[in-house]
Parts: structure tokens; sequence; C-alpha cells
């Protein structure tokens, strides 16, 4: 039976790597690995920052992902948090009945989602200003 506090938890923690996907969906899901790959570009993108400076363009252009990816994984944390007991049930423990104890809201999982919501917006919020600083410093030194 798939627990909705424990996916809650794997989204918020480890949802850049897809943790989250692989417990719900198996290994074979296509997106789990969509995640790790989008994830480990992004870290590429911040070491090559590291190495080169603030300079290199391409590792501008990949740092994004990694915010991207935190914040698709913080959104994942908090649609499964708030999900309808029956729903959740339903989707991912269909052999249950509707009303089965792996479906329930604890206080831990909306403590997750109250986090999730934090981080994710601060993610969300610093790709959108980060990538729309970098747009208009190009585009400055062009004209």
């Amino acid at each position: 039976m798939k627990n909705k506090t424990l996916a809650t938890y794997l989204s918020l923690l480890l949802g850049t790597w897809g943790a989250h996907r692989f417990y719900l969906k198996g290994l074979a899901d296509k997106w789990g690995w969509l995640h790790i790959l989008a994830s480990s570009i992004g870290l590429y993108g911040m070491r090559r920052m590291v190495v080169l400076g603030q300079d290199d363009r391409f590792a501008w252009a990949l740092m994004p992902l990694f915010g991207a990816s935190l914040a698709v994984a913080c959104l994942s944390s908090i649609v499964f948090g708030l999900m309808d007991k029956t729903k959740w049930n339903a989707n991912y423990n269909p052999a249950a009945a509707s009303d089965a104890a792996a479906g329930d809201s604890s206080g831990l999982g909306i403590f997750a989602v109250i986090v999730a919501l934090l981080i994710g917006a601060t993610a969300l919020m610093s790709v959108i200003a980060f990538t729309g600083q970098r747009y208009f410093e190009s585009v400055l030194k062009t004209v």
C-alpha cells in the first residue's frame, strides 16, 4: 500500500531526484528519470558557474533547470498532501478499500505541505527573477 504521507515527504525531500515518482510508479517511470536529468543538468550549470565564473552564459542557461525541478517537486508534495483519501486510494491503492488508512492525512503531512509551499514559492520566484535578470542583461549588452 502506498502511503500518502510518505509520498508527500519523498516529494518534498527527494523530489528533485524523482524519488516520489519511483515510489508511486516504479523504476520504469519516465518522468522520474526526467527529474534526475533536469536536476543533474541544473547542478552541472551551478558547478560551471563556480569554476568558470559568473560570465559563463551556458551555466546561466542550465541553472534554472534545478530551480524548476525543485518547484515541480514541491508542487507534487502539495498535491499529494492535500489529495482526498478516496482519490488517493483509487489512484495509488486500487486493490484497497476507498477509506483505507494509507490515504489518511496526518499532521506530519500537513506540515510537509506548509514547508513545500514555502520552498516551492521561493524556488519558483527565484527562477523567474533569475531568468528575467539574465534575459534583460543580455538584451542590454546587445543594444
